[in-house]
């Protein structure tokens, strides 16, 4: 087993009620867990009172983060799926896997003994959910294992947490790490991240592992050079038109500001590339009809230039499902193949970084058409009043880059399984 030295120090050190490994992706904090650390666990507490627990994002997260990797290790065998009741078998012991989102998710476990817990991307959990984890930590041998990449320097784990360890004496260690303790990770891949991610706040958490504030703006690859980025046709190197697999449409309804946005999004194969390919604004409409009349119009040119849309997602806040609603029964009177789902909204932060990824590498284009959309990208900036959260005050067109996000959001894991990689990572 070839490990790193601060992995070694890891199991030398991670002894304690609460063990976190904190820092940049790619630096083998989940990788250890797999491999050594959530066995070693089990088996420790094989026979005790209490519960075995899997926490991340969603059920997803936890699969894809953690079972699926441990999985390669151990075999399918000895590592099941999660089934309707939240539990998958590992190592012959049932093990509930729980998204900690929302605090409903988890509200199960509200009042049991839990022997051995096991968090995955704490960072991104409600506060209250970890809480109600830590009530039921209530053995003597009861121990928590967590891994994440680092956030604003007011966040809830940081400030409620973590800085009160020396005074109010908990036991809880704290291992920190950068991109560069991974000594397994080629250096072209190193490199090409340090690159990605350079002029953003991600370069400070995800690269060096360090709690940062995000400020200023927002987009720094596209805003530095846009040339490289905006792209007069939706063509590959020859010149050939690209075929998209995914062509997805986003909708924000602009119910406070009366104006509604289309976002058309091409997806190339293997997820490869992001394009924004077209945009429709409309400002002033009257009735809801009017919109599905222009959704129509605009559904009909994008198909018309680019082939099949595959995909639509709307805004569902506010009035947003009501009118989703009225849209289908509309497409289905006029016999237009597409049906509308509500949209995957996520966290903000999470939706920026995609794209900032995105530009880092190479794969996100738009269309010099598409000017509300470039002007939202040039122009969005970090709330220096809230935590992670774009500047939404009526100064940046914010709606513009909601509807974009809305269109590609849905396919997160897809286009972030490149970058997550298959080296000694997280």
């Amino acid at each position: 087993m070839i490990l790193s030295d601060k992995q070694k120090e890891f199991i030398k050190n991670a002894t304690h009620r609460y063990n976190f490994k904190i820092g940049a992706r790619r630096c083998g904090k989940t990788y250890l867990d797999n491999l050594y650390m959530i066995p070693k666990r089990i088996f420790e507490r094989k026979g005790k009172d209490g519960l075995f627990c899997i926490f991340g994002v969603s059920k997803g997260t936890i699969e894809r983060n953690v079972l699926q990797p441990l999985r390669q290790i151990y075999g399918k065998d000895l590592v099941g799926t999660i089934n309707s009741n939240n539990v998958a078998k590992i190592f012959d012991e049932e093990v509930y896997c729980l998204g900690c989102e929302k605090v409903n998710q988890v509200s199960k476990i509200q009042g049991t003994s839990i022997k051995y817990a096991y968090g995955d991307e704490v960072a991104k959990w409600n506060q209250e959910v970890f809480v109600m984890i830590q009530a039921s930590l209530d053995k003597p041998y009861s121990c928590f294992d967590g891994a994440l990449n680092p956030e604003n320097q007011s966040h809830w784990l940081k400030k409620d947490f973590l800085d009160r360890i020396e005074e109010d004496k908990l036991d809880v260690y704290v291992q920190h790490y950068t991109i560069f303790d991974n000594p397994f990770l080629p250096k072209e891949f190193v490199d090409n991240l340090c690159r990605e991610y350079a002029g953003t706040v991600y370069y400070d958490r995800l690269i060096l592992g360090q709690w940062k504030n995000a400020e200023g703006i927002i987009y720094r690859q596209f805003t530095d050079n846009p040339s490289l980025y905006i792209k007069d046709e939706a063509v590959n190197e020859k010149g050939e038109p690209l075929n998209f697999f995914i062509i997805s449409i986003g909708i924000d309804y602009g119910a406070t500001k009366g104006e509604t946005e289309f976002k058309a999004t091409g997806i190339t194969p293997y997820f490869r590339e992001v394009w924004s390919i077209d945009e429709e604004k409309l400002a002033g409409l009257h009735s809801p009809e009017e919109m599905y009349e222009k959704f129509v119009e605009f559904y009909k040119r994008v198909v018309s230039k680019y082939g099949k849309v595959t995909h639509c997602f709307g805004d569902y806040g506010a009035l947003g499902q009501v009118i989703t609603y009225g849209l289908n029964q509309y497409l289905l009177r006029n016999k237009i193949p597409l049906q509308v789902q509500d949209c995957i909204k996520g966290r903000i932060v999470d939706r920026i970084e995609l794209d900032c990824q995105l530009f880092g590498q190479m794969r996100r284009f738009i269309l010099k058409k598409c000017k509300y959309l470039i002007e939202a990208y040039s122009q969005a900036l970090w709330d220096e009043k809230k935590e992670d959260e774009r500047l939404d005050d009526g100064t940046t067109p914010i709606d513009d880059l909601d509807a974009s996000e809305y269109s590609m959001f849905p396919f997160y894991d897809k286009l972030t399984l490149e970058i997550r990689g298959g080296y000694n990572v997280v």
